[in-house]
Parts: C-alpha cells; structure tokens; sequence
C-alpha cells in the first residue's frame, strides 16, 4: 500500500511518477524498498488517468440514504428481508469500489 501512496503523493505534488522518485519517496518514509515492485507500480500506472480513477474511487462507495423507520406493522420478517437486501447492495457497492482501484494496478 506504501507504493501506491508514494505514486499518489508524487501526482498530487505534480511530479512525474517515475521509478527514482517513487524510491525517493518510500525512502524518505523509512520503507525498505522492493525495486521489482516500484517497476510494476510505474509500469502499471503508465496507461492510467490518475485523476479520474480518484474521481470514480471516490463516487464509488457512497452509500445510498437511510431509508426511513419501518412502520410497527411491519411484519419482522420482512424487516430482515429489506435488511439483507440493504446490506448485499452496500456490499456490491464496494465491490465496485475495489474494482475501480483495480485499476490503478492494470
């Protein structure tokens, strides 16, 4: 994760994300740096538009609203049912989420 910090440390100060600076960079953090990892990194985020996979990471994981207070009718099987379902969308919602971070790697 430290690798993926240090590329985006350098795009967010509008520095080339090159091999050397990403080193630089894990260096100056006190990480023991892996050169076969840095290579995939750089290489990996050649053909990647940095920003817009910021952008869809961060569109991703909003969760929808809350929905309002069942009413007491409500039968507490049903309550469970909407319940599940709430929680298998919040679920594929990070999925997506992950996926579009896949994309920082290739």
């Amino acid at each position: 994760m430290e690798y993926v910090y240090a590329a985006l440390l350098l795009h967010s100060a509008g520095k080339e994300i090159t091999e050397e600076n990403v080193k630089a960079v894990l260096q100056a953090a006190g990480v023991d740096v892996d050169d076969a990892r840095v290579k995939a990194l750089v290489s990996a985020l050649e053909e990647v538009n940095i920003d817009e996979a910021i952008q869809k990471a961060a569109i991703a994981p909003v969760a929808a609203a809350p929905a309002p207070a069942a009413a007491a009718e409500t039968a507490p099987a049903a309550e469970e049912a909407k319940e599940e379902e709430k929680e298998e969308e919040e679920e594929e919602k990070e999925e997506e989420a992950i996926e579009g971070l896949g994309a920082l790697f290739g």
